[in-house]
């Protein structure tokens, strides 16, 4: 309903036409996401908000969309919007242009780094935007006793984020093997989000170990890579995210799971997409034009981006066409290629034709810089004993799962080295919060490069500083380019820095505009691509191999971890 008694009756009289409405869309069609119809129609918006659909000949505004097909604004169900290294400001300027007009967002990356403080920082940098950003309180930092983070998240914390008017619910729950375990600090976690939803981390997660995890409350999951997974978790009552990101993308592989019965139970998140993707491929349009190009119903997808994501999360008055609906509103040229002609946030259009028609600033708090404190490094540091590298980290593009791989270490005395025409490399993981010297290392298979090192502190979820290389003497100077910057990506070759991208609000985030920052991230790509790794995207990968709650070897600041 709307706001004021007097926005009520007003709203009353145009819906019954006898008062004209702020703006009418005309000439287009509307897909209904509650009925499946395509129904042409005119839309009359008054007050932001949807009046009527249908015939409405009396308008103080209008704007002829041409033929074009209306839809509610898309939804991701789950994005860390930190991913994308864009502060959130930019990261609307690249995603409102695609047909987003809200997300729920889990802010654990930033969290990790800063505690609260970076949590209330996102919150407060969002308001007022063009797109309904809503979050979930991170419940795991850090994300298991197996990584040193930079902050803690005690429940009291947890409670003190659910008090935000911004928030929804409890952000995933990473920690499933403590929740297995029946640990008491995850009861706690549990208890002061009582009431609230839970959002899921469950991967590869099944038979009585995933009873065990749905009967602590959680109801969603965005972790699933395989069909059978997927079903279980639908058949168990958890919703189900098809995820589409830079690093994993699985919507394809669980996509013969949506059907006439379960379609209302599945929605897509993209959990994390960089910027130079969110630029050149779109968002969650890209997903919409991936799951039809595979068979899917366009409206279904539709649906499912939309109304059923917002049902789950309870997000009010948005994800659907209708009267008494926020006029979210995106015109769209067919669907088949969802090209995204222009987009009302409200009843005010803000992007037109792939452009952003609304400004934005980045003012960044200043305790969010300079966060990168390592101990002094030595070669002696990321040294790795022979009786300890008979392990590796098998690496999977597309996936952020990865493998346990057994192999035969070369040796250089008592200590194995990189051996790139093999594909093991090295992979290191540098404590860089609180300066303890914690150096974890380790083998990768997988990886691909022939020669030289890249370094990254976007190393989730406790954002430390991660390398990978051919070559002791170039991770050296690569994680040292990374702390020069305080914070940032880098690449090096026979001792000479490559290129690099300083992203210097809490090591994960880039100050400059999406644009820049999305040429740099694609320049350090193909970088490293030219370093010999075939990997879809080398740096997206590189940044979840020291996540420990993700199957089945990690290296962390604290070691070798066989999840």
């Amino acid at each position: 309903m709307s706001d004021t008694l007097a926005q009520w009756q007003r709203a009353i009289r145009i819906a019954r036409q006898q008062e004209p409405a702020d703006l009418c869309l005309r000439g287009g069609t509307v897909i209904n996401v509650f009925t499946g119809e395509l129904e042409r129609s005119d839309v009359a918006i008054a007050d932001g908000r949807i009046i009527g659909v249908g015939d409405f000949p009396d308008a103080i505004n209008t704007v002829d969309v041409q033929g074009a097909l209306l839809a509610p604004s898309f939804i991701d169900g789950h994005i860390h919007t930190e991913s994308s290294l864009l502060w959130i400001t930019q990261f609307a300027r690249a995603v409102v242009p695609h047909g987003t007009g809200a997300i729920v967002t889990d802010p654990h990356e930033i969290v990790n780094v800063a505690g609260l403080a970076g949590f209330d920082a996102l919150v407060a940098a969002s308001r007022d935007l063009p797109i309904d950003i809503r979050f979930t309180v991170p419940s795991c930092v850090p994300a298991s006793p197996h990584e040193t983070a930079g902050a803690v998240m005690t429940p009291a914390n947890i409670a003190t984020g659910l008090s935000s008017n911004a928030t929804v619910g409890l952000g995933e729950l990473m920690s499933f093997p403590g929740v297995l375990a029946g640990d008491p600090e995850i009861y706690e976690r549990l208890r002061v989000s009582a009431g609230r939803l839970r959002d899921g981390h469950a991967p590869g997660l099944r038979g009585h170990d995933l009873d065990a995890y749905a009967l602590s409350g959680i109801t969603s999951d965005h972790e699933s890579s395989v069909l059978e997974e997927g079903r279980e978790k639908l058949r168990r009552g958890i919703f189900l995210m098809l995820r589409e990101g830079s690093s994993a993308r699985n919507a394809l592989d669980l996509l013969p799971l949506v059907d006439d019965i379960t379609w209302p139970r599945c929605c897509f998140a993209s959990d994390d997409r960089d910027c130079a993707m969110l630029l050149s491929d779109g968002h969650m349009d890209a997903t919409l034009r991936k799951v039809v190009a595979a068979g899917l119903d366009p409206v279904r997808a539709i649906q499912m981006s939309t109304i059923t994501t917002a049902t789950y999360w309870r997000l009010d008055n948005v994800g659907a066409i209708a009267p008494g609906y926020w006029a979210n509103i995106v015109a769209l040229d067919d669907l088949t290629t969802f090209n995204v002609a222009s987009v009302f946030y409200r009843g005010v259009r803000v992007a037109n034709q792939g452009a952003a028609e609304f400004d934005v600033k980045t003012d960044i708090p200043d305790e969010l810089r300079n966060s990168v404190h390592i101990h002094d490094l030595t070669a002696t540091d990321i040294r790795l004993p022979a009786d300890t590298a008979r392990l590796a980290v098998g690496a999977i593009d597309g996936q952020i799962v990865t493998r346990l791989c057994e192999v035969e270490p070369e040796l250089d005395g008592n200590f194995a080295v990189a051996a790139p025409d093999r594909d093991l490399l090295k992979l290191v993981c540098v404590e860089r919060h609180h300066a303890t010297g914690n150096v974890g290392v380790g083998y990768v298979q997988g990886f691909g490069l022939r020669s030289g090192a890249l370094a990254s502190s976007i190393a989730h979820d406790a954002h430390n500083i991660v390398a990978v290389g051919a070559s002791d003497e170039d991770i050296l100077t690569a994680i040292r380019a990374v702390a020069e910057t305080q914070g940032g990506l880098a690449i090096v070759r026979d001792g000479q820095l490559v290129d690099r991208m300083p992203l210097p609000i809490a090591g994960i985030l880039s100050d400059e505009p999406l644009e820049v920052a999305a040429a740099t991230y694609e320049r350090l790509e193909q970088h490293a691509r030219e370093l010999g790794s075939t990997l879809h995207s080398p740096f997206g990968l590189l940044a979840f191999l020291a996540l420990s709650v993700i199957p089945e070897a990690r290296v962390t600041d604290q070691g070798f971890v066989i999840v």
